[in-house]
């Protein structure tokens, strides 16, 4: 049997999942996607993945590879994938890649979007795909404290290893707020992210953006490894935008 090496962009509406990862007895995005090659005869045990995105959380540019005994073209892969696929994922693109590929271990950048909209009232609408906050941001401050988190640092106090006894330090290369109108959005990207990592730090600079806390708790929890408050930005704000190799 030829198998070839494949890796697919992702996305996916996390609204309905219980996380990436397979789960017995739940619907998640990893048990679809087998699910789905299995139509096309695969045999594998299981797909390799970028990350393994929260119950909840969307993705743009969510990175899988397999292997598959396939005769025809990427472009026919992607389309018979995305005919076995439900309604709420859909893979971007096909590649073929070299057979020592790996999806997680590969990856040298990690890309996240955060979406906040500003808004007394409840928006039923765009509460779909962000966090609502009330009163509003003082983005000024925001990004005088996400500015703290560049670089390699030991970030314990933002979240914890994603496997028993790894390491908290992490490279983060830029964090930055942008704001049209009553939306802001968070673009963040690190070599890595810690479990919860990023909703972490959302919720830490959101309370700092209303004026609870200084823009210097940022600095003083990533010397201290440890953070005062409590608490993470809900998980349907958050979307993986993009990894890259």
């Amino acid at each position: 049997m030829d198998l070839a090496h494949y890796k697919i962009i992702l996305a996916y509406n996390g609204s309905a999942f219980a996380g990436y990862q397979r789960q017995a007895n739940e619907r998640t995005v990893q048990g679809e996607l087998e699910a789905a090659l299995q139509r096309l005869s695969w045999q594998g045990g299981s797909v390799r993945s970028a990350g393994r995105t929260d119950a909840g959380v969307h993705a743009r540019g969510q990175v899988v590879s397999f292997k598959l005994n396939w005769e025809h073209s990427a472009e026919d892969l992607r389309n018979a994938l995305n005919y076995y696929l439900p309604f709420d994922m859909a893979v971007q693109s096909v590649v073929k890649v070299p057979e020592d590929f790996h999806p997680r271990f590969d990856a040298i950048k990690r890309h996240y979007r955060y979406n906040v909209i500003c808004q007394e009232v409840r928006d039923p609408i765009r509460e779909v795909f962000a966090w609502r906050v009330w009163p509003e941001l003082v983005v000024e401050r925001m990004n005088a404290a996400a500015q703290n988190l560049i670089g390699v640092h030991d970030f314990s106090a933002f979240g914890s290893p994603t496997s028993d006894g790894g390491s908290t330090i992490r490279e983060l290369f830029s964090a930055r707020w942008l704001v049209e109108a009553d939306e802001a959005r968070f673009d963040i990207s690190a070599n890595a992210f810690l479990y919860h990592m990023v909703r972490r730090i959302v919720f830490v600079l959101v309370a700092i953006g209303q004026g609870d806390y200084p823009p210097d708790l940022i600095s003083q929890s990533l010397e201290g490894r440890e953070m005062p408050i409590t608490g993470l930005a809900p998980a349907q704000g958050l979307v993986l935008e993009e990894v890259i190799y």
